[in-house]
């Protein structure tokens, strides 16, 4: 009797056959992975290396910054502190120090306090010219005009007002920030050099503006009122002719409301009745003595 084979050897072999072809596959990978790394794995390297680096550079710069800027901070705090005990030489040195050093925005501040200094210890035409500097090499627009504001403010007492004009003239306009203060300090140089009328003008344009603040628009009617007293006066024809241009009925009225004018003309008719009247009444007696003269 015959005895069917067995099929384990059969087993084994594809076994084994699958194994090697794995094995294969295993190393043809681990081939092209290390062909790929001896390709880019520099530059792999590379890029992390760069990545590192930077961090650590901008971290470091940053650190430096700060450092920089709080040394700064203490030596503009110092020089404020040397300003308020009326050490002004000490000040100016500390401020000098600061913008020498340049780091953050404490340079322009210093600057501002160094003009400000200038022209606290009389030497308006050098807080003057110091202001004039800010606003030819500030970058900022807004800081630019403030010192132009600020120099036009030393003006007014040692200027004139196209002096004044030429630095905040161009900031009255209704996108200027500075305007209301522009059109204040023009007030103020007319008022000096007696232009009464136009400091008025400059006054009431700041004084009308729905941005004034409430101090400003106090100390600006402090201002008309003293131009009041002196005779500067707003003109009222203006606001008298207005209303003849837009409706001229009133003007031909020239009095009173619409019943006024229905009532005056009942009133007046009695009076005028007699006027028409006393002509015809006169006419008889003038034609009276006319048949006497042919009797004389």
């Amino acid at each position: 009797m015959l005895r069917p084979q067995s099929r384990t050897p059969f087993r084994l072999s594809f076994m084994s056959n699958e194994n090697i072809i794995r094995e294969i596959d295993e190393e043809l990978r681990s081939d092209r992975a290390r062909k790929l790394w001896r390709s880019f794995g520099p530059f792999v390297i590379g890029a992390a290396v760069v990545v590192v680096l930077a961090v650590a550079v901008n971290e470091g710069w940053s650190w430096w910054q700060n450092s920089n800027s709080a040394q700064s901070s203490d030596q503009f705090y110092s020089a404020l502190e040397a300003a308020d005990g009326a050490d002004v030489a000490a000040a100016q040195k500390a401020l000098d120090g600061v913008i020498a050093a340049g780091h953050g925005g404490y340079p322009t501040l210093a600057r501002f306090r160094e003009a400000a200094l200038l022209a606290q210890d009389g030497k308006a035409p050098e807080a003057i010219a110091a202001y004039d500097a800010i606003s030819t090499s500030e970058s900022n627009k807004y800081l630019r005009e403030l010192a132009l504001v600020l120099a036009a403010n030393l003006l007014v007492d040692s200027g004139d007002v196209a002096q004044v004009e030429q630095r905040v003239g161009g900031l009255t306009g209704p996108a200027s920030t500075f305007r209301n203060a522009a059109n204040e300090v023009i007030g103020l140089a007319k008022y000096k050099a007696g232009d009464l009328a136009g400091a008025r003008t400059s006054f009431e344009q700041a004084a009308n503006d729905g941005l004034t603040s409430t101090e400003a628009r106090a100390r600006l009617n402090i201002y008309l009122a003293q131009l009041t007293a002196e005779g500067a006066a707003p003109a009222p024809v203006a606001a008298a002719e207005a209303p003849a241009a837009a409706d001229p009925a009133p003007a031909e009225t020239s009095v009173g409301d619409a019943p006024v004018i229905d009532t005056a003309p009942s009133a007046d008719a009695p009076a005028m009745a007699p006027a028409t009247e006393a002509p015809a009444a006169d006419a008889p007696a003038a034609d009276a003595p006319a048949p006497a003269a042919p009797a004389n």
